[in-house]
């Protein structure tokens, strides 16, 4: 079953002259925040995640868009995952974030390793990676996405490709010239070294906090070998696959990803009010 469609908010907050953050909000203003981060493939891949969030556990679930895809501007000094975590870490600190929840997909699982290495447990509670990038594991690269066509993508992304492969003589020149532009932006920021931090994976063990790795059983564009790797470099961390799925599972299996979700969060344990 699939979140209901809810309202959600757009709005622009702006961290310095040159780099304004474009945010799709969903949910209760007054709810805890969740922290919602894309892929290579743009917001829509998760807005799925945000409206589960929202409606079932009265989340305010904010889904940045990566300055440098849906067309927005992204300043000529961001060229490292870093920068992009840097900013996400100061946004929660804008938003006063508290106990946040960081959920990220494929690129946005590696943002969000960066950002809990970075935080120390001070504001991210818990964190969870969907079929994540970002590291580096010895006999399981990281398959070369930036090159291949729609079609070409989907069969590697996908247990089922026929149900969501995109037949390229059906796409506008907008769509085309969008996705080149998105394609663009992920090759300077993650082209090289290509899609991995070589320091990542020893740093993972400062991160303490709870931490849920899901993988699709089919992804072969990061194998459940690579995630089982990732998913033990953590303190915390509990590995889940997600069967009959692929790169996208909360996409291709949104009740089965959702229900591990939830799972993990009610596993949560509250903070003791003072």
């Amino acid at each position: 079953m699939t979140s209901p469609e809810i309202p959600a908010l757009t709005r622009t907050v702006r961290q310095h002259p040159d780099l304004a953050l474009t945010l799709t909000e969903t949910g209760p203003a007054g709810g805890p925040l969740a922290l919602v981060l894309h892929g290579g493939g743009g917001p829509g891949t998760v807005q799925g995640v945000a409206a589960h969030l929202a409606v079932r556990h009265g989340m305010r679930a904010v889904v940045p868009t990566h300055p440098g895809w849906s067309g927005t501007p992204r300043p000529d000094r961001f060229t490292r995952i870093d920068d992009l975590a840097l900013a996400y870490l100061r946004l929660l600190g804008e938003e006063e974030g508290r106990e946040v929840l960081v959920v990220g997909s494929s690129l946005g699982g590696w943002i969000g390793a960066e950002m809990a290495v970075r935080d120390d447990g001070a504001r991210i509670r818990s964190l969870v990676l969907i079929d994540a990038v970002g590291v580096a594991v010895p006999g399981e690269p990281v398959r070369d996405v930036l090159g291949l066509r729609p079609d070409e993508l989907a069969a590697y992304s996908f247990h089922d490709p026929a149900r969501f492969a995109v037949d390229p003589g059906t796409l506008t020149e907008d769509r085309i010239a969008a996705r080149r532009a998105d394609m663009a932006t992920m090759r300077v920021l993650a082209g090289e070294p290509y899609m991995h931090d070589p320091t990542l994976l020893d740093r993972l063990d400062r991160v303490s906090i709870p931490t849920l790795v899901l993988w699709g059983e089919s992804d072969r564009v990061v194998t459940p070998a690579y995630g089982r790797a990732y998913a033990a470099a953590f303190a915390r961390a509990r590995f889940e696959t997600i069967p009959e799925a692929g790169h996208l599972p909360q996409i291709e299996r949104p009740a089965e990803t959702f229900a591990a979700l939830d799972t993990h969060l009610a596993s949560l344990t509250p903070t003791p009010t003072p």
